[in-house]
């Protein structure tokens, strides 16, 4: 079981699905297979006993519950156990963006989240956008800023999409302020025309410019709560770094909650503090 075996795509989904149930439920049914990937039930029970076949000490058959269980002795071959992955699957579930054969979850636990209102992006806007980024060309659209009281038609070469955690921008060079800048996808309003474009997105250096910003635990946290707060983060030696485009280190730095004084919040409220506050100086 060191070495995954070289076989179809098709056929190794299904195995690798066969050791998400197990790892994430514990069991696995010819049924769980059925429903997902609309086979027969003999097909089934080969995609079963061929994963018996390659790794005979991961499962067993429990005759009272009439499915396969786990054994103690499970070792993944074809999954690597993700938990964000599991956690976005969930919350895309909750959030209807994905079907419930796409995440191969059986038993979706009862869930919760804080939602927000949905942003409101034109399929037709994004398609222009995305037609030109590949494209590289240049496309006008009408946008309403918040330093202008009304919307206003410009040019913009976009080059690539971003997301700050709440809205999705696109990263285009203006032609009107002569700049780098981001366009919340929501704000366009409608777009027209196009054409070849003449600004390289190489010359966007806040783009490509890559900040490491170094996070620790609040320094004035108990022993205790350091810890927790290092676990939270996934942090080692009581830091952990996080790589931002300086495009988005506002943004960043927001979402964190670093973008004000750590002094002016409870340690307990700040729980986290940048250490290495020269990165963000330049």
């Amino acid at each position: 079981m060191d070495e995954k075996p070289n076989l179809r795509w098709g056929v190794e989904r299904k195995l690798e699905f066969i050791e998400f149930r197990l790892f994430w439920e514990g069991y696995v049914n010819r049924g769980d297979i059925i429903d997902t990937f609309n086979v027969s039930v003999n097909q089934a029970s080969t995609d079963l006993n061929r994963y018996l076949g390659l790794a005979p000490d991961n499962m067993c058959y429990d005759k009272s519950a009439r499915t396969y269980v786990r054994t103690s002795a499970f070792k993944p071959l074809f999954l690597k156990p993700d938990a964000s992955l599991y956690l976005s699957h969930v919350r895309s579930l909750s959030d209807g963006l994905l079907d419930k054969h796409e995440a191969w979850i059986g038993n979706i636990p009862d869930f919760g989240s804080i939602t927000f209102p949905a942003r409101g992006v034109l399929p037709t806007v994004l398609r222009t956008i995305v037609i030109a980024i590949r494209r590289h060309e240049a496309v006008e659209i009408c946008y309403q800023s918040m330093s202008s009281p009304e919307p206003q038609w410009r040019w913009i070469i976009p080059h690539a999409l971003g997301f700050d955690g709440f809205r999705w921008h696109a990263r285009a060079f203006c032609e009107q302020s002569g700049q780098f800048k981001d366009f919340v996808l929501s704000r366009i309003a409608e777009t027209k025309q196009s054409r070849p474009a003449d600004a390289q997105a190489t010359k966007d250096t806040a783009w490509h410019d890559i900040i490491e910003l170094e996070i620790g635990p609040h320094p004035d946290l108990s022993l205790n709560q350091k810890r927790v707060i290092e676990l939270d983060y996934g942090m080692q030696n009581g830091r952990v770094v996080i790589s931002v485009r300086k495009a988005l280190l506002y943004y960043a730095l927001k979402r964190l909650g670093l973008d004000t004084d750590p002094s002016a919040r409870k340690p307990q409220d700040q729980q986290i503090v940048l250490l290495n506050k020269d990165a963000i100086a330049a």
